[in-house]
């Protein structure tokens, strides 16, 4: 009989494991209509907890939250030749504005549009329409906004959190005066978002440039954080673009400088998705349910009290009420601890897995004789489930911030040692093939650190074994070589790995 809650296990199948992971912790689940999904209360406190992050972090920075619109002329999409080339296949289309009854009582279209509406897949087009009217002079920049919202990306093959037609994002969008401000800009949001990967989701990333047939579509240069997941897969987890002025451009977004000399301006876009969460979920759970960095964890403690009658449920609860206040009263990270007493009329077992599946940091247990000692019977989801230990309840409350920052650098360090052993420095083609064996789906390979010359761009070896370029990592030696492929001369290693 399996010891584990999740079946299949991650080393058995880890996409279906993945999708277990999900089901277990009621995080989400699809919806009637195909390719897009239903976030349920748990999954959607994960996404809260992100956003309230970055958001912080966004205005920090300098950045307003606006709102644009949902819809998109057609027109608009136009105006960017290889803008439109790289979404044109995943647009949905609205042509008609309202529905009637047939002969049968069918409804059906009616009332076609003069021009068909872009459901937005990223929102360049429309926002760069409105910052060419808002832009006039030197004066108006720099503009720094970001929006939260929908996108819809029309997917075939969907993933629950990782591929889905619609998802949920943020999209920053900034106007400056010069290249400078704009590449420093890109740069600087990057830096942001590799911060909080790191020190909020504990979870390692690459920061590098994408190589010119994964860029952005009308981007002159795309930046990425790229972390790495346990079946050692690539996960792109944000992007950072600068647009030059191909946007600029193409919406007409110009301004008087100093002199009065009238100039196109430079601009930039950056976003993340709830692709994080899957990203959460990969890197860091295991055959028992999820886990989650206790920074961004909706609840950090959960108490479960253990009683059999009347009289030990009101000792009990009343010690629980105390130890609830005390815990409340201490912080981590800068705020209250988040404490969930649960008195559903269940058996322990159960409410401990449910807590379990749903990665929550520490499970408390407190029934008449850990009362009698004057102490509370913890489990830490960084360790094994069986793994308790009993603490003085003063002790457990003085010391619950510090086991939730352990915590969160265990699985921190855990996701680094991941990262750095199955990342190699790969020479030649044979062994590039060997470290990528395997189908699709299979467990090899990591990140191959590799010399490449964009000549090789689309390589049949690269087809075959279902590989990438991530990108060009912006930290580490630089150094001349020879592409595993072509031959031709490289002056830096590119990062290559499967990816989700």
């Amino acid at each position: 009989m399996s010891q584990n809650a999740i079946q299949p296990t991650r080393a058995q199948n880890y996409p279906e494991w993945y999708q277990e992971v999900i089901k277990a912790a009621d995080m989400a689940e699809n919806s009637p209509v195909r390719g897009c999904m239903v976030i349920k209360p748990w999954g959607f406190a994960i996404w809260e907890n992100m956003q309230k992050v970055l958001d912080r972090k966004f205005k920090e920075t300098g950045h307003s939250n606006a709102y644009f619109p949902l819809l998109i002329p057609l027109s608009f999409l136009e105006q960017e030749a290889a803008h439109v080339e790289g979404f044109a296949k995943e647009c949905a289309v609205v042509t008609h504005h309202r529905l009637k009854a047939d002969a049968n009582g069918k409804l059906i279209p009616d009332g076609k549009l003069e021009e068909p509406l872009i459901i937005r897949p990223t929102s360049e087009t429309i926002i760069g329409h409105m910052y060419a009217k808002w832009v006039k002079s030197y004066r108006d920049l720099p503009v720094l906004m970001n929006q939260w919202c929908n996108v819809m990306r029309w997917e075939m093959r969907t993933r629950l959190f990782l591929r889905t037609a619609e998802f949920l994002w943020q999209e920053g969008h900034t106007v400056h005066a010069t290249n400078k401000e704009a590449q420093e800009e890109t740069l600087r949001m990057l830096d942001v978002y590799a911060d909080f990967a790191q020190d909020y989701m504990a979870m390692p990333v690459v920061k590098g440039m994408k190589t010119s047939d994964e860029r952005f579509p009308g981007a002159v240069d795309t930046y990425s954080i790229e972390a790495m997941m346990q079946d050692k897969k690539a996960l792109q987890a944000g992007t950072s673009h600068f647009l030059g002025q191909n946007f600029a451009k193409a919406s007409g977004i110009k301004f008087l400088n100093a002199e009065g000399k009238e100039e196109i301006a430079w601009t930039t876009s950056w976003g993340v998705s709830t692709r994080l969460i899957g990203g959460l979920i990969m890197s860091h759970s295991d055959d028992d349910g999820l886990i989650l960095p206790p920074k961004l964890a909706p609840i950090h403690v959960v108490i479960l009290p253990i009683f059999r009658n009347d009289e030990e449920k009101s000792q009990v609860l009343a010690f629980v009420d105390s130890l609830t206040s005390e815990l409340r009263a201490q912080s981590f990270d800068g705020a209250p601890i988040s404490v969930k007493v649960d008195l559903r009329d269940m058996r322990g077992g159960e409410k401990a897995w449910q807590y379990i599946k749903q990665g929550v940091p520490l499970r408390v247990e407190v029934g008449p004789r850990d009362i009698a000692k004057g102490e509370v019977f913890v489990g830490r989801r960084d360790k094994a489930v069986k793994d308790k230990s009993s603490l003085s309840k003063s002790a457990f409350v003085e010391s619950v911030a510090k086991i939730l920052e352990e915590i969160q650098g265990n699985i921190l360090a855990r996701a680094k040692k991941n990262l750095k052993e199955n990342t190699k420095e790969i020479n030649s083609l044979e062994e590039f093939s060997e470290f990528f064996g395997g189908s699709e789906e299979s467990q090899s390979g990591g990140f191959a650190m590799i010399h490449w010359n964009e000549a090789a761009i689309g390589h049949e070896i690269l087809a075959k074994l279902k590989v990438t370029p991530r990108c060009i990592p912006l930290v580490g030696k630089k150094e001349s070589g020879k592409c595993i492929f072509t031959g031709q001369p490289s002056n830096q290693r590119v990062i290559f790995a499967k990816s989700y």
